[in-house]
């Protein structure tokens, strides 16, 4: 359950400059766009709730982790704890895209979209490039707030 009514937070990730070159790469189907989207967010979420970012820092692209420490992570994603966000609920929802998945010509797969929950909805912006041979973060965006705020 969200314990939130009514609270914006928002928090974005975006590593820098990376080596890996572009391929000409498709998204992934949207089964498995699904699954990276509730990986990503649950690992995140988890990482929020537990206040330990090693998990998260862990399944990041290595450019990311190269970035951001675990420490750091904590720093960055300090207002969802000390907000309390929660947003476990994602796990039984389905994502709503915001528009189709693409690859650009980096190389990163961009997925965007909003999970329909209540009283406030989960919005997402999520970066992946190719790290050790899958799709692994490399931005991580999350805003929770009604859906008719702006």
């Amino acid at each position: 359950m969200l314990r939130i009514a009514g609270l914006f937070a928002t928090t974005a990730m975006v590593g820098g400059l990376w080596t890996v070159p572009a391929q000409a790469q498709k998204p992934p189907e949207p089964a498995m766009q699904e699954v990276l989207i509730k990986t990503t967010l649950l690992t995140f979420n988890d990482a929020n709730v537990t206040q330990n970012y090693t998990v998260l820092h862990s399944k990041l692209s290595k450019q990311f982790r190269d970035q951001f420490s675990p420490e750091r992570l904590k720093e960055v994603f300090k207002p969802f704890v000390d907000k309390k966000i929660d947003i476990d609920l994602i796990a039984a929802k389905t994502p709503i895209p915001a528009k189709p998945a693409s690859v650009d010509d980096r190389g990163v797969l961009s997925i965007s979209g909003h999970f329909d929950t209540k009283p406030s909805h989960v919005f997402y912006d999520l970066g992946y490039v190719m790290s050790d041979g899958e799709w692994k973060p490399i931005k991580i965006n999350v805003n929770v707030r009604p859906p008719d705020a702006n």
